[in-house]
């Protein structure tokens, strides 16, 4: 679920308490949290509503002057359900902290070390290699960083995504760039050859 700039500057003021979808099937559930340029937005509720039973209160709750705007708002396309999603507040992304921890103990650098062995079970040194890539090339474009590792975009992406839930990059207008965390793990990859 993408929240403009805007709405997310009302959620943080508490303007904002509800956002009006058409899915499929939802893109994010009741209890979950979504990563946001401001925070984790706590996701309270999701349910599927009757366009009829909007009110003007709904609207103004969404962010809109009125039911009309909102209304004119929302995606028409194909069969698709409507669902109010209320916001249930934010919290601190706590990958913002993890990324400026440098001083890797023993226990972070065996704790990594580990992760990348189990997830390179199949392809040894795929991981470390990624960090390799993004602190030679820092704001360089996933398509062309995927080329150069051989992968296909959509996997490097889903790929680099595992180390930002490390903390050991950070995503870019263009491309990514090693946290500080991400610099000091390259370090001790390099002291252990990895």
């Amino acid at each position: 679920m993408l929240l403009k700039q805007t709405t997310l500057e009302g959620i943080r003021r508490g303007d904002i308490r509800l956002a009006f979808r058409r899915w499929q099937r939802p893109t994010v559930k009741a209890g979950t949290g979504l990563r946001t340029a401001i925070g984790v937005v706590r996701i309270g509720a999701v349910d599927p509503i009757d366009e009829a039973t909007i009110s003007d209160d709904d609207a103004r709750a969404a962010g809109y002057a009125d039911r009309a705007s909102l209304i004119d708002d929302l995606r028409t396309d194909g069969d698709r359900t409507l669902y109010r999603i209320a916001f249930d507040g934010i919290e601190a992304d706590n990958r913002l902290a993890l990324r400026e921890a440098a001083d890797l103990s023993d226990a972070d650098w065996h704790a990594l070390a580990a992760r990348f062995s189990k997830w390179d079970s199949t392809a040894p040194g795929y991981f470390p290699s990624i960090l390799r890539l993004i602190g030679q090339h820092p704001e360089v474009a996933a398509a062309t960083l995927a080329e150069r590792l051989g992968v296909e975009k959509l996997k490097f992406k889903q790929d680099v995504r595992k180390l930002k839930e490390l903390g050991l990059t950070e995503s870019l207008n263009i491309g990514y760039r090693l946290s500080p965390r991400g610099a000091a793990a390259l370090e001790k990859l390099r002291e252990h050859r990895l």
